[in-house]
């Protein structure tokens, strides 16, 4: 995929009401963005998806900045150019982090939702004040992070820990490197628990966290609130498109699944991860 001009017919052809059949775009750096995919589809379900898994690039939150923001461009123009989305869902906290304000600048018209670690509603959610954030490297270091984090310093003490390597056993699906590094990165997170100081609040703070979630459960207690951000990004997604007058209401619903990387790797993610059916290309 080298996409080298983008379509802006296509783009103001979105605007319209007679686009509200088109697509919408939901892209990750990989498999990840396939669990904000899952909670677009239940509050959308007449809608059609393509999902954009660049796991040839991947894992973003351990790229630099300038090659995230070259690969967001490039899989956004190829979105909207061959597939002719109606709308754009930056599945990635670490794409969101580096490039959603120059995709704004870029398409000024096109609904188009990223995604932040969710520590707002964890603030809301916590009793004890005392909130855990797993992310990748990229996101916890990028300055709207930091800039998200120090507004809400005064609210509640946040345990930051940047989990090298988690994302990319994900992908692979390796469960041995998945048991190890979620036991790593919850132990140094802190004492997780109801009484006063402890963590009562877990920030899945990338995409790929939710799929494993049951693991990270073993380490945390039954107790401990997880909170990720496939739910909000779905009620920001309808809101949009309602805006626009591009929500779709006469279709089944469906998704379909392209990638930079193997085939069989996205096939058997998507067997495992999502809700049916679901469409290869």
């Amino acid at each position: 995929m080298n996409p080298l001009h983008v379509d802006t017919q296509k783009i103001r052809l979105g605007e319209s009401s007679g686009r509200a059949g088109a697509p919408i775009g939901v892209f990750d750096s990989g498999i990840g963005g396939l669990s904000v995919l899952n909670a677009l589809r239940v509050a959308l379900p007449r809608e059609r998806f393509v999902y954009f898994a660049d796991t040839g690039h991947a894992p973003y939150g351990e790229r630099t900045d300038a090659h995230v923001i070259e690969r967001t461009h490039l899989v956004a123009e190829h979105l909207l150019t061959t597939c002719g989305v109606k709308a754009l869902v930056v599945a990635c906290n670490t794409a969101t982090a580096a490039a959603i304000h120059l995709l704004r600048e870029a398409y000024p018209s096109l609904p188009l939702v990223g995604l932040e670690p969710a520590l707002k509603p964890a603030v809301a959610r916590s009793a004890t004040r005392h909130i855990a954030v797993l992310a990748t490297r990229g996101t916890v270091t990028s300055r709207k992070f930091e800039m998200l984090r120090q507004s809400l310093a005064d609210r509640a003490r946040f345990s930051v820990v940047a989990c090298d390597g988690l994302a990319g056993a994900i992908e692979r699906a390796d469960s041995a490197a998945i048991a190890t590094l979620c036991a790593r990165y919850a132990h140094a997170a802190g004492t997780f628990g109801a009484l006063p100081g402890h963590i009562d609040t877990l920030v899945l703070g990338c995409t790929h966290y939710p799929l494993v979630a049951a693991e990270l459960r073993r380490h945390t207690g039954n107790d401990v609130a997880f909170i990720d951000t496939g739910e909000a990004v779905a009620r920001q997604t309808q809101r949009l498109l309602a805006a626009a007058s591009l929500l779709g209401d006469t279709g089944m619903g469906a998704a379909s699944f392209i990638g930079s990387g193997p085939a069989s790797t996205l096939e058997h993610a998507v067997a495992r991860w999502t809700v049916q059916p679901a469409n290869f290309a």
